[in-house]
């Protein structure tokens, strides 16, 4: 009985798994990019941070590749000592992979190798492109789709990341906070 009781006490003290949610601290995660170089989410402290998840096989990813949606914001933002970070949560990706779609692309920016999808599933990223922006405290404050251009059929897209991204800058709260993200699924194990 005591055991039994042990047990219980135990179950009902472990603290739950932490997933992201808008308003809350960003989980944080150590992981490798396609080079080896280790980053931890922690340690970017102070600076904002955008988590992009990518698949170069997802239509949606090639024509904003095509279109240097990310390239451009990633360069901009970057400019402004914002972090941005791509992560592949592929089950089937490798660094190999990955390095030769950068070498393709010519971006220059960080692809976080997450084959198992432990960061993925943390963060609850759904599709690819799915976006999430974290403030230089650590919060999350924006998830969800790039732009409001799923068709990629409007001359004019709304930058969501673009525009979050911006408000915190701003010291600012983004409006929205949250959108539904388009694209192809994360194609976890």
């Amino acid at each position: 009985m005591i055991h039994f009781g042990v047990a219980i006490l135990s179950l009902l003290l472990a603290t739950p798994p932490q997933t992201a949610a808008v308003g809350k601290p960003a989980p944080d995660f150590t992981a490798m990019d396609e080079t080896g170089a280790s980053y931890e989410l922690a340690k970017l402290r102070g600076k904002a941070v955008v988590l992009e998840w990518t698949n170069p096989d997802c239509p949606f990813v090639e024509r904003h590749y095509s279109a240097d949606t990310m390239e451009k914001l990633a360069t901009t933002l970057g400019a402004k000592d914002v972090v941005w970070l791509a992560v592949n949560s592929t089950h089937s990706n490798t660094p190999a992979d990955t390095k030769a779609w950068k070498a393709a692309q010519g971006f220059a920016y960080p692809t976080l190798q997450d084959a198992d999808g432990t960061i993925g599933h943390l963060y609850g990223a759904r599709t690819t492109p799915h976006l999430f922006v974290i403030d230089a405290d650590g919060v999350l404050r924006y998830a969800g789709a790039i732009d409001d251009d799923p068709d990629g059929d409007s001359a004019t897209p709304t930058n969501y990341v673009g525009k979050a991204v911006a408000a915190l800058l701003a010291s600012s709260t983004p409006d929205p906070s949250e959108t539904k993200p388009y694209g192809c699924s994360v194609k976890y194990k």
